[in-house]
């Protein structure tokens, strides 16, 4: 129900293997996208992704630091330059709006499309964005406002009750049709009543992605009913003690134990230190979740894609 795709998985400074922060979050039932932040490169990201920003519906900025919103306002342009003329929502902090008028009128931007902003820090509602994706905005701790998103899909599916027909000796045909498509229908003198056969089941898939924090205890709420969280580990554990707490970073053992704690079915970690990024590195994380956490895991990898079912289930997803 969920695709993923990382666009961006280092923090702070891209590297020679992994580019800022960025992810994409596509309704698998159609081409509908959301981005979660615009590091410096993205729109390149995007390309290489085969992503189109016509599809693109929302963005999201967790907040104001520039390896997670640098690369925005070059993407927008990119996006009117290939005849994007659609509205487009932004979800994100008040300077982000401030920031792109200012830039729009300083460098002759002219987007043909328009832009619905919403200030993040008054969205204490589920924002829905298309029939099927709504946004469910979480304050988090960092140096600056920081926001997770919840991203919901929600679909409703409709099914015959064949069985039923086949004990009523109903033949399949255009009579089934007709029950499928909500219509009543005479058979052998009777009405059968579409809302009798059809039926009705709800399915939905919840991933929350987080922005730069370090207190992922306030998560717990919006987790009750996530299948998935996405959640930085800029640093093991050891070395965010070296490194103290004026970063407001979280490690994998934070993130790990918070996860254990809610009783989460799955966890992607995302936005590592530059240090941590060679093997050995990879592998202090891994090892420091898997101390403290017994669900299913992974590090992300830019242009690591994975799918989230409605049953929860999480895979990556191989590359062709």
């Amino acid at each position: 129900m969920l695709h993923f795709t990382f666009l961006g998985t280092s923090s702070g400074v891209p590297t020679l293997t992994r580019n800022v922060s960025a992810l994409a979050i596509r309704n698998s039932k159609n081409k509908d996208w959301i981005l979660v932040d615009a590091g410096e490169g993205t729109q390149h990201r995007i390309q290489q992704a085969k992503l189109s920003l016509q599809s693109l519906v929302a963005i999201c900025i967790t907040h104001v630091h520039g390896d997670h919103c640098y690369g925005l306002v070059g993407l927008l342009a990119s996006a009117g330059m290939n005849a994007r003329n659609a509205p487009l929502t932004i979800i994100a902090p008040k300077e982000i709006q401030q920031w792109i008028e200012a830039t729009a009128q300083l460098t002759d931007l002219h987007l043909p499309y328009s832009l619905n902003f919403i200030d993040v820090n008054q969205a204490t509602q589920i924002l829905r964005i298309t029939d099927e994706l709504s946004i469910r905005v979480h304050p988090l701790s960092h140096r600056v406002p920081s926001f997770a998103f919840s991203i919901i899909a929600q679909y409703t599916q409709k099914k015959l009750d064949t069985q039923a027909l086949i004990q009523l000796g109903v033949p399949k045909g255009k009579v089934w049709g007709d029950l499928q498509q909500g219509l009543d229908v005479q058979f052998n003198e009777q009405t059968l009543k579409a809302v009798d056969f059809i039926q009705i089941k709800m399915q939905r898939a919840h991933a929350i992605v987080g922005g730069d924090n370090d207190r992922p205890e306030l998560l717990a709420q919006a987790c009750q009913d996530a299948q998935l969280l996405i959640h930085e580990s800029t640093y093991t554990q050891a070395i965010l003690d070296k490194v103290g707490s004026g970063p407001m970073h979280s490690s994998a053992k934070m993130v790990a134990e918070f996860a254990q704690q809610q009783g989460l079915s799955n966890l992607i970690l995302t936005h590592f230190s530059p240090r941590h990024q060679d093997n050995a590195g990879q592998q202090a994380i891994a090892e420091e979740i898997r101390q403290f956490y017994q669900g299913n895991f992974f590090l992300a990898h830019d242009f690591d894609q994975f799918g989230l079912d409605e049953t929860g289930r999480l895979s990556k997803i191989d590359k062709p």
